[in-house]
């Protein structure tokens, strides 16, 4: 099993480059990270793949740049209204719908639900709002990660789990992702399963090169 924490933001969006986040995630349990905007390589025995996120433009204008991400790019999408989403889950190539927590309740249903399992489409779970937030911001996030849970078991939509970080200050260990995943109520199996989904959704893409 791969174990790969996805949507890091690296320098020059972030304040770490990738190659300190790779050594920090090695040392932290991770096989790979999915960082937005960087070439694919290995560093320090980290496989690091190229990640696209899609934000803040019209469904039309998403699932086309959808479409042309190139293979062996994890392909994530920013969550919006209902019809949005399900928009985007019916495009091929999208991978994840992430930023769940800040959509509608209602953005994500029970139809969206059997269309994400029906096309292999995750559900991110970042972590960062219970890493970042406190007091009802805290549990307001908690409160939803727990209502996709719920459908997840219900419909068998694939689930991810990630940091998000843009330093190493904010990247966790696996045993720290392990807990905070264990506070939304996520069973060992749902774990394990979550973290390795996005090396699943890699495999037979194209090689990482090793880099100096």
């Amino acid at each position: 099993m791969t174990i790969t924490d996805l949507g890091l933001r690296p320098y020059p969006v972030g304040d770490s480059s990738i190659r300190r986040m790779a050594l920090e995630a090695r040392g932290l349990g991770y096989d790979s990270l999915v960082a937005v905007g960087v070439p694919p390589g290995d560093y320090y025995g980290v496989a690091v793949r190229e990640g696209i996120m899609i934000a803040d433009m019209p469904a039309k204008d998403a699932a086309a740049k959808a479409k042309r991400a190139a293979d062996g790019r994890l392909v994530m999408v920013r969550a919006g209204d209902n019809g949005f989403n399900r928009a985007m889950i019916g495009v091929r190539g999208v991978h994840l719908l992430c930023g769940i927590e800040y959509a509608d309740r209602h953005a994500f249903d029970h139809v969206t639900a059997k269309m994400a399992a029906d096309n292999t489409v995750a559900v991110d779970i970042s972590l960062a709002p219970l890493i970042l937030r406190r007091g009802p911001a805290r549990q307001k996030a908690l409160d939803r990660y727990r209502d996709i849970l719920m459908l997840s078991r219900k419909f068998s939509f694939p689930l991810t789990l990630s940091t998000h970080a843009d330093s190493v200050l904010s990247m966790r260990s696996v045993r720290e992702v392990s807990g905070l995943a264990a506070t939304i109520g996520f069973d060992l199996d749902e774990i394990e399963q979550a973290l390795a989904f996005a090396g699943s959704r890699h495999a037979g893409s194209t090689p990482v090169r090793e880099v100096p």
